[in-house]
């Protein structure tokens, strides 16, 4: 039975209880001295005789708010007096006039429930009110802070900041990021526009394959953007890269610019896809195949490519600081080539990150390793402390130089320019083992030969001396990317100013 049958039942019961009372005052002996209870009398049955009966119990009776007096002669009635209930309250009493000053208490109720329920109808409009004011006020400080944030561009610790690229270079990214600003990392579109970016992509061509899967030119808002999509074997490279972009501040001419992480669905299977900027010169792998440099082109590489080691190396303390982070993937094929000249450094899939500051040591969870032929020796003969965070530092800084080895092997001295080959190309083959890289780098202690032609210059004789000094084989012993990065700096300005001294000379 409902909670509204079962009231209207007891209601009923308790007004034909009502109807017997009043029925007990007409029976009232008439005589005063017969030893019955003067009580006040009031009901709409017209029983009363001026506003008093006789009885031997006088009554009070609230039902629903409307209040009743008066009498009955049968002193076993008194167990009516029990019937009470939410919304009936009866009072019964044995003295002359008992009932005429009788009033109902507040609801019976539970009054621990009835306060909860008080409560609830105030705090809920009050929580509603302050979410919309906060949420008002969130978003203005955002669009403030967001507006500022994209003013200021790349504001760093002036000891790790690029020299800013040229104006020409992507500029239309540019456009598209001051449009819709950042995701609050200032690396990548806000959220909600990232999981929509996929249906707002068309596919145009691949421009890329490898184990972690295929890399294609897109267009999204008539521009150019690179589409990594990822096997579902390196789905957890995909999980690491959209983690980093998404928390850290990696904005920098010298890594790769994130635009959005998403999943799509095609063929009924799982799509990972990575959009990031696209640069047309592809990896500095495929452009060394088919492009040759000078000196100069050669230093500006080697410098860009230790600018973005110097940004991700360093821990940056402020409101849009980040953490440290070491690449463990660093090659030619990870690196892209700007249309300015630059490159750019791609693929977090196996970073790590550490923050000094909160002692923290994030080293993700990917089982994928990085690329045997880049590994440094402690990585082969597996004594690389794990724990430490300079550890992972100073096996980037092994690929940088074997890196810097690439370029300059393909800058042209004295009309002389060596074809393209990977490092170690002439002791290992082309898909090398653990072991095969094992015994060249850790047991017989080999590096990658240097041309004679090398030595004869300023500038590429100064990078062959940083490569040195990365593949010492004991990894304290190398440089640190800060140390490259400010020795290039150097050799940069005074090859500069050496140049326009010439054309003042001439």
């Amino acid at each position: 039975m409902g909670d509204s049958a079962l009231l209207r039942v007891l209601l009923g019961g308790v007004f034909l209880w009502i109807s017997t009372v009043h029925a007990d005052c007409l029976s009232l002996p008439s005589s005063p001295d017969d030893g019955k209870l003067l009580c006040v009398c009031e009901n709409e049955k017209g029983t009363c005789v001026n506003g008093t009966c006789r009885g031997d119990i006088c009554f009070f009776v609230n039902v629903q708010g409307r209040e009743e007096r008066g009498c009955f002669s049968n002193k076993n009635r008194m167990e009516n007096c029990h019937t009470s209930f939410d919304g009936v309250f009866v009072q019964c009493c044995l003295e002359n006039w008992c009932n005429a000053f009788t009033t109902a208490p507040p609801p019976t109720g539970d009054p621990e429930k009835t306060n909860n329920s008080m409560l609830l109808w105030i705090a809920v409009p009050l929580v509603l009110l302050l979410i919309v004011a906060t949420g008002g006020c969130g978003v203005l400080l955002w669009l403030r802070s967001r507006r500022t944030h994209c003013r200021l561009g790349n504001a760093e610790d002036p000891d790790v900041t690029m020299p800013k690229v040229p104006s020409g270079d992507d500029p239309t990214y540019g456009d598209i990021f001051d449009e819709f600003c950042t995701s609050g990392s200032g690396t990548g579109l806000p959220y909600l526009v990232q999981r929509t970016m996929a249906r707002q992509i068309s596919l145009v061509e691949c421009v890329g394959k490898g184990r972690y899967g295929e890399v294609w030119r897109g267009t999204w808002m008539g521009e150019s953007v690179a589409v990594k999509i990822f096997s579902s074997r390196d789905e957890q490279s995909w999980f690491r890269e959209t983690e980093i972009y998404n928390t850290v501040q990696l904005r920098h001419d010298n890594i790769l610019g994130f635009i959005a992480s998403d999943m799509t669905s095609k063929n009924s299977s799982t799509q990972l896809w990575l959009i990031t900027h696209f640069h047309e010169l592809g990896s500095l792998y495929d452009f060394l195949q088919y492009s040759s440099l000078d000196p100069e082109s050669c230093l500006k590489m080697c410098l860009s490519v230790a600018c973005g080691l110097v940004h991700l190396h360093t821990e940056i303390l402020s409101s849009q600081g980040k953490p440290a982070i070491a690449h463990r993937d660093l090659k030619s094929r990870n690196i892209l080539v700007k249309r300015n000249g630059q490159c750019c450094i791609a693929d977090l899939g196996l970073a790590v990150i550490h923050s000094q500051s909160s002692d923290y040591l994030d080293v993700g969870n990917n089982p994928r390793v990085g690329t045997k032929r880049y590994m440094a020796p402690e990585v082969l003969d597996e004594s690389i402390r794990m724990d430490i965070f300079e550890s992972y530092k100073q096996t980037d800084i092994w690929a940088l130089g074997l890196v810097f080895w690439e370029i300059t092997r393909r800058t042209i001295i004295n009309g002389i320019v060596e074809e393209y080959r990977p490092p170690f190309y002439d002791l290992v083959p082309s898909d090398p083992s653990f072991e095969e890289m094992k015994k060249v780098v850790c047991v017989d202690q080999q590096r990658p030969s240097l041309h004679n032609r090398l030595h004869s210059h300023p500038i590429l004789s100064t990078i062959v001396k940083i490569m040195k000094e990365c593949w010492f084989q004991s990894p304290s012993a190398r440089l640190t990317a800060l140390r490259v990065r400010k020795t290039l700096s150097k050799l940069d300005h005074d090859s500069d100013y050496s140049i326009e001294k010439l054309k003042r000379d001439f």
